[in-house]
């Protein structure tokens, strides 16, 4: 709920800078920041939790009648399992407990969006750290730096399968003689379109989780006003349609996490196979 010393775009941008190192000038969204430690934080905090759900899942599993949560999970990990068979051919050892990983991780991180907006600072203000910690953001995937730190590492496992399944030879060859041939008078235009392909790939599945959390939070924000407002109207409209967008956003933040895992998984398939 917007405070009653705060401007409209006081209080959207307010919401909208994170918790960094940046010294007293505050980091907004293309601004040059050295450390996000909200995103950092947060980022940790989710990937533990499924680290945590996972060693629960596996210490509660058992060969009889399975309860609720073996259910749950036997049923997601099913899915990832089936998913990655579809996708990569070959080894899967790694692959499969990869998405499965990736899936829960980016969407624990996706659902701190449900949480109120003012309630970090209501927490931070209640210990007495409102003065320290004035800035934060508690989504790490509506933060660019923190989906494209994810992408990154996509990138990453796709240069290591297509050295570890073509060769360095083989990759180097692959990057020079395709699509176009084998020609040495083509190297140039395969490389620099091979370059672009990885690039654009990158870039996609980072920007792509990244431009759909941060609107979702910044609809949660502009909600957040109406409850500013001094009227029964705006307290109505506030909490009608934050239900509603709330409920709406359980489905986005499923299928960003899915997306992501399909988009890994799918990347990391074709750099198991050959042009």
């Amino acid at each position: 709920m917007a405070s009653g010393n705060q401007t409209s775009s006081e209080y959207v941008n307010h919401h909208l800078l994170h918790l960094s190192n940046a010294g007293d000038m505050p980091v907004g969204l293309f601004a040059p920041s050295i450390m996000n430690f909200d995103t950092l934080f947060w980022s940790l905090a989710m990937g533990l939790l499924t680290i945590f759900l996972f060693w629960l899942a596996a210490r509660r599993a058992t060969s009889g009648v399975p309860g609720r949560f073996q259910c749950a999970i036997e049923m997601l990990v099913e899915m990832v399992e089936d998913q990655s068979k579809n996708i990569v051919h070959g080894d899967r050892t790694f692959v499969a407990p990869l998405a499965l990983t990736v899936f829960v991780w980016v969407f624990f991180m996706n659902a701190l969006d449900l949480l109120p907006v003012d309630l970090p600072h209501f927490v931070f203000g209640a210990l007495g750290l409102g003065d320290l910690i004035h800035y934060h953001r508690i989504v790490p995937t509506a933060d660019l730096n923190g989906t494209m730190g994810l992408a990154l590492g996509v990138f990453a496992l796709m240069m290591f399968y297509s050295v570890k399944i073509k060769g360095l030879l083989g990759f180097c060859k692959e990057l020079l003689c395709a699509p176009f041939g084998s020609h040495p008078a083509l190297w140039v235009f395969n490389l620099g379109l091979n370059i672009i392909e990885f690039v654009a790939k990158t870039f996609s599945i980072g920007m792509r989780l990244f431009g759909n959390m941060y609107a979702g939070e910044l609809i949660f924000v502009l909600i957040a006003l109406l409850g500013g407002s001094a009227t029964i109207l705006g307290f109505v409209g506030h909490v009608f349609a934050g239900t509603v967008w709330a409920i709406f956003h359980i489905l986005i933040i499923t299928l960003q996490a899915f997306i992501f895992m399909m988009l890994t998984l799918v990347y990391i398939g074709q750099a198991h196979e050959s042009h």
